[in-house]
């Protein structure tokens, strides 16, 4: 990814990450999260600068509140948020504009719901122009929301993507199909799967055909055992007629 970015993703910029669905919401938050805290990462432990994120009640309502444990498995201290919530888009976008020219900031998060009248390619050039002056990166994260031109230095749709088991299946860290639909000045219409690596903060490119991919879709969808199988006692014996010794049996 970071090659096809030339270098990687510009900090001093305006970018818009798009769920690809209503299912996919959460994985396009995860994804603007990870690129936040990208941008702070470097910095000395206990002195990383804040990430302000303006977020719109509604989005609260339709998709539900931020989670400190949440944010804190994807790598991000909750103490180091500035969260701002406002009842309309324009509040959400206005606190956005001002915490872009806020140069304190390690990164700024607006999220505002549907395809607000205040949003328009004047406003998106606005939000452009602060991230450039201040060099903190502004990431817009549309949900419910429809492309529409703008001056995003770059633009992205993301997918939920299933993770992969770790040992003793348990959970897999945070996955996402990720779309790059546009790069202003460079190639677009690229595609990629990556994995979330919070202790590096970074993405680590996951192959599309990847031994423990066909595995797991393999089993996912596995066909039903021909017959049945024959119940074993505790001791791994089997009876004559095929019944345990009057042990529970299982299977």
């Amino acid at each position: 990814m970071d090659a096809a970015l030339s270098g990687g993703l510009e900090r001093a910029a305006l970018h818009e990450i798009y769920a690809a669905g209503a299912a996919d919401v959460a994985a396009a938050t995860g994804f603007a999260l990870g690129l936040a805290l990208r941008a702070v990462q470097g910095e000395a432990a206990g002195s990383e600068r804040p990430i302000l994120w303006a977020r719109q009640d509604f989005v609260d309502a339709e998709t539900g509140r931020l989670h400190a444990p949440g944010l804190n498995e994807l790598g991000l201290d909750p103490a180091r948020l500035l969260l701002v919530r406002a009842r309309d888009a324009e509040g959400v976008l206005r606190a956005g504009a001002e915490g872009a020219r806020c140069p304190a900031l390690g990164a700024v998060l607006i999220e505002p719901w549907g395809e607000p009248r205040a949003f328009d390619l004047t406003a998106s050039r606005r939000l452009s122009l602060a991230a450039e002056g201040s060099g903190v990166p502004v990431l817009l994260l549309r949900v419910a929301a429809a492309e529409a031109p703008s001056a995003a230095r770059t633009r992205w749709q993301v997918r939920a993507l299933a993770s992969r088991a770790l040992e003793a299946n348990a959970p897999g860290v945070p996955a996402f199909a990720l779309r790059l639909l546009r790069q202003r000045g460079g190639a677009a219409e690229r595609e990629w799967r990556v994995e979330w690596d919070r202790d590096r903060r970074t993405f680590a490119e996951r192959s599309l055909f990847d031994r423990s991919d066909r595995l797991a879709s393999r089993t996912d969808h596995a066909a039903p055992l021909s017959r049945p199988l024959v119940p074993l006692s505790g001791d791994g014996q089997v009876a004559a007629d095929g019944r345990d010794s009057g042990l529970r049996r299982v299977g």
